[in-house]
């Protein structure tokens, strides 16, 4: 009898105990970076947006719980050139009044193991949304010395910026055209788990 008892109490116990480090997080604007690359004559330029702010939900070994949203300033890019940045501002590309933001929502994941999965979703700039694929690399999640509990996250991906209406250019006297059209695309997350 107090066998059963005992064991029905563990069962309990362990049905009601909620799954480690299943949380929502909020991303950490501190610890992340949100960047990109895209060529320029014959090297790449890098480029960031200082503001942005989101959410992840996460459990690791559960990544049909996984989602992510996201939404970056579009007026806070940061090219380190002052008057490139006004131009990328511009009516010519991102134009950040009528557009201020871009963002990021997730539909599902795929293709998930220990550290890495498929994560898709819908991603809106210049005010055109379109699905995409970021290829996400899973770092880890734990206490910092202050004890709050954060997941980290890697995640890329290639888009042409014409899909999206960012069609600017100047054609060369040698016919190659001054920007590029594939844009790579790196995040760098840390979210700190909301209590």
């Amino acid at each position: 009898m107090r066998r059963r008892i005992a064991v029905a109490l563990a069962v309990g116990l362990w049905v009601s105990a909620p799954a480690a480090w299943a949380a929502t997080y909020t991303i950490d604007p501190d610890h992340s970076t949100a960047s990109f690359k895209i060529r320029h004559l014959f090297s790449k330029v890098e480029g960031l947006f200082r503001t942005f702010e989101g959410t992840v939900e996460y459990e690791p070994g559960h990544p049909e719980q996984w989602k992510t949203q996201a939404t970056i300033q579009t007026a806070s890019i940061d090219t380190r050139v002052e008057q490139r940045d006004k131009h990328l501002r511009s009516t010519d590309f991102f134009d950040a009044e009528q557009y201020p933001t871009i963002t990021f929502r997730s539909t599902e994941v795929t293709d998930a193991t220990p550290t890495n999965a498929k994560l898709h979703g819908l991603l809106t700039i210049h005010g055109v949304e379109k699905p995409v694929v970021l290829d996400l690399t899973l770092r880890g999640v734990g206490k910092d010395p202050w004890g709050n509990v954060r997941a980290g996250f890697t995640a890329t991906t290639m888009i042409n910026r014409k899909e999206f209406g960012l069609t600017w250019n100047q054609t060369l006297e040698t016919g190659q055209l001054l920007v590029g059209e594939e844009v790579e695309i790196t995040l760098e997350i840390e979210g700190i788990a909301k209590q």
